[in-house]
Parts: structure tokens; sequence; C-alpha cells
């Protein structure tokens, strides 16, 4: 009944981790890394999170009805 939601809540964390480690990796040699990460990871989550958990269950839809 809450795959859909659990499966969205994971997959948007562990993509915005990454994606905001990737992108805070120039802050790594000024020593500000885990607060720049940390404040991208959140805001990134925050917005995505809600999409994923919308747009999982469409685009499911979507390819079911394209591997018929």
């Amino acid at each position: 009944m809450y795959r859909h939601l659990i499966f969205g809540i994971m997959q948007s964390g562990i993509t915005c981790a990454v994606a905001a480690g990737i992108a805070s990796l120039p802050f790594y040699v000024q020593g500000s890394f885990a607060s720049h990460w940390a404040r991208g990871f959140l805001y990134s989550w925050i917005i995505m999170l809600p999409v994923v958990v919308i747009a999982a269950p469409v685009i499911r839809r979507i390819v079911d009805a394209i591997t018929r």
C-alpha cells in the first residue's frame, strides 16, 4: 500500500544526496564541503520528494503502456 511512497522517499533521498555531493565538491578544498552538501541536499530533497512521489505512478503507467 505504501510501497510507492517508501520507494519515492528512498530514491529521491539517494539521488539528491549524490547530486548535492557532486555539486559541493568544489567546496572540499575550502573545508566547507559538509555544510554546502547538507544545505544542497536538504533544499533539493524538499523539492524533489513530492515530485518523485507524484511522478512515479504516472511514469510507471506510461512505461507499462509502452512495453505491453
